[in-house]
This record gives C-alpha cells, sequence and structure tokens, in this order.
C-alpha cells in the first residue's frame, strides 16, 4: 500500500537544510563568528540531511 522506495527529492531536501543553516549561521555570522566555519556548519547540515533522507 506504501511505497517504501518511491523516489526521493534530494534537491528539495538539500536546499530545506542549507536554507535553515544558512538562516542560523548568518545570524551568528553577524554576533562575530567566523563565517568560514559557519558555511562548515552549512555544510554539515545539508550532508546530515541528505544522509537522514536517503536512509529513512
Amino acid at each position: 500500500m506504501y511505497d517504501r522506495n518511491s523516489k526521493k527529492d534530494w534537491l528539495s531536501a538539500a536546499v530545506t537544510a542549507a536554507l535553515g543553516a544558512g538562516v542560523v549561521t548568518s545570524f551568528a555570522v553577524s554576533q562575530g563568528q567566523n563565517p568560514i566555519l559557519a558555511l562548515g556548519i552549512t555544510a554539515f547540515a545539508v550532508s546530515a540531511a541528505l544522509i537522514i533522507d536517503h536512509f529513512v
């Protein structure tokens, strides 16, 4: 009844994670955080979202 192996939308998961992490890290950069660290956090959030989307 429910197709567990349905087609995943990886682009949507990546964009959603990047936007969410980007908002938080842009605020942190405005408060004095290193921008390179903020990009690393955003990249980690995107990769974690893609891995979770793949296995769940």
